[in-house]
């Protein structure tokens, strides 16, 4: 007898899961034997009783995150097991003991195996958010797994689940340090330096998943006037910067996002007075910066976090574009992109390719971009490959 509840599923809803797809959604399951709450280990199986997978219940649409599509225990010895391999490939790609770059992702959800848990890892601090309440309930195994796996490069781990599980679940996360302090704030990237605020700022305090998209800017951007819109943390400027820009300006709605800017810009660049900052509104900002810009960079937050709200996302996001096209200057390049996983490349795309016709621009794509190697996609789990990126010259 299995010591967890079992999910059985109704007769053909095995399909996904047998093309190893991480995710039972409600509609498929038919019966689950035994008592289950939210953040419990469960076992999956067909109609036939058949064993499809061991995972994480929970309350809504996706009714099971997969672990493992093998029968195992999720014990301290499969999560070092996990945290591992996550780590190997990073290794694989150069990220560990980098001198050049010591801000990576560790763990990437689904990407890894591990749906619902994020780690970033900044100069020796591993900041931990989980977004499901199984993995919330797994924290004790996942911190004593991450330091015999990380070994001396670990020095402190922060804990930022705060805002990311579900407001309904029946847990009161705090952020707040699980072992150690962080002697330093300051992170690395392709040797340039920035401030990551994993208290207060957004997401685990920096979007390291634009770090080749910031180097490809770097690329273009000499000789050119820069503008950052929705510039957060500031990344693409100092890159624009280090690539020899004329002239740089970021905006943000956010004063703080500003002040973190002007933070990062100053760490790198002291004093230089190709940068400015401005804390207004994006629209309104652009409405008067006509030809003023030969390098746009576009990078909002997620307009459609739902498929409920696609339709209006992607009027967003096409507004937006819009309005950038008709502001470029002649021979201009525009960097643009979504971060919302429910908006499609071929959304993304249509949406772009109307908002220039409706600005009456020739447009042309020299680059199309996407997610870093430390964000890896399951191949089984397309739903991963979240931001969708597009490098357009503008005549």
């Amino acid at each position: 007898m299995s010591q967890f509840s079992q999910v059985i599923l109704k007769p053909g809803k095995d399909q996904s899961l047998l093309r190893f797809h991480p995710w039972v959604f409600s509609g498929a399951i038919k019966q689950i034997d035994g008592s289950v709450i939210e953040g419990d280990v469960v076992e999956v199986f067909d109609c036939h009783k058949n064993f499809l997978g061991i995972g994480h219940y929970q309350i809504g649409s996706i009714a099971v995150r997969i672990l493992s599509f093998q029968r195992v225990v999720p014990d301290i010895q499969f999560w070092i097991g996990k945290l591992s391999k996550a780590l190997a490939l990073r290794q694989a790609l150069g990220f560990v003991n980098n001198p050049q770059t010591n801000a990576y992702r560790l763990v990437h959800g689904e990407g890894d195996g591990l749906p619902g848990l994020i780690i970033d890892f900044y100069a020796g601090t591993a900041v931990v958010q989980m977004h499901s309440v199984g993995m919330y309930l797994s924290r004790d195994l996942i911190y004593e797994a991450l330091q015999a796996v990380m070994g001396n490069n670990l020095e402190a781990i922060y804990e930022k689940s705060e805002g990311t599980l579900p407001y309904k679940a029946n847990v009161n996360p705090e952020n707040g340090y699980i072992k150690g302090k962080s002697a330093t704030h300051v992170a690395l990237e392709n040797g340039l330096k920035f401030n990551v605020d994993w208290e207060k700022g957004q997401k685990t305090g920096f979007f390291v998943d634009q770090r080749d998209n910031r180097a490809m800017v770097e690329h273009y951007a000499k000789g050119r006037n820069v503008l950052n819109m929705f510039c957060y943390t500031g990344g693409f400027s100092f890159y624009a910067m280090r690539g020899g820009a004329n002239m740089v300006h970021s905006v943000d709605s956010s004063e703080r996002a500003i002040e973190l800017t002007k933070a990062n810009v100053e760490l790198n660049y002291p004093g230089d007075s190709r940068h400015e900052a401005f804390a207004e509104d994006a629209f309104r900002y652009m409405e008067r910066s006509k030809n003023r810009y030969d390098l746009i960079i576009l990078d909002p937050p997620a307009f459609a976090k739902h498929q409920n709200v696609l339709a209006n996302a992607l009027q967003g996001y096409r507004r937006l574009n819009a309005k950038a096209f008709e502001q470029i200057a002649p021979g201009g390049i525009l960097f643009t992109f979504s971060c919302s996983q429910v908006v499609t490349k071929e959304n993304f795309r249509t949406t772009v390719f109307s908002a220039a016709a409706k600005a009456g621009r020739q447009v042309r794509v020299i680059n199309q971009l996407t997610q870093p190697a430390d964000h890896p996609i399951n191949i089984y789990h397309p739903e991963g490959e979240y931001l969708k990126g597009l490098v357009l010259f503008v005549e």
